[in-house]
């Protein structure tokens, strides 16, 4: 078992999938407990679970998916592509306002990794030094 799951993380689409996978349901979580327990609107469930997805996915993707030390310019161009791919997610949600406030959650945040790997592969993490 211990083999195939080291073959498995190896492969950084692997690695950044359960990183996402992680911050989305950290995102969900703080989402749902916000539209549940405060009757918040779903773009203030959104914010808040942005935000504390936020830190806990940049601090994995950088050193467990892309193993790239941390830096402020990293940090920003994370940020500038995390919060891009929120606001574009929130615009599609918007434009569905007639349906279920769950299902406008869900499609927000799954929507954001589809988009963000590409982004940060080829932008964010570009040319960076490796950890390793």
């Amino acid at each position: 078992m211990t083999s195939i799951t080291n073959k498995l993380l190896a492969h950084r689409i692997v690695r950044f999938g359960l990183t996402g996978g992680l911050a989305s349901l950290t995102h969900l979580c703080v989402a749902f407990a916000l539209l549940h327990f405060f009757a918040t609107n779903v773009f203030t469930a959104n914010l808040i679970g942005f935000i504390c997805a936020f830190g806990l996915s940049y601090l994995m993707q950088s050193l467990f998916v892309f193993k790239t030390a941390l830096s402020r310019n990293n940090a920003m161009r994370f940020f500038v592509v995390q919060f891009s791919a929120l606001l574009i997610s929130q615009l599609i949600s918007e434009l569905l306002q007639d349906t279920n406030n769950y299902l406008r959650v869900l499609l927000v945040v799954f929507m954001i990794p589809l988009v963000t790997y590409f982004i940060h592969h080829f932008w964010t993490y570009k040319k960076r030094p490796s950890i390793d």
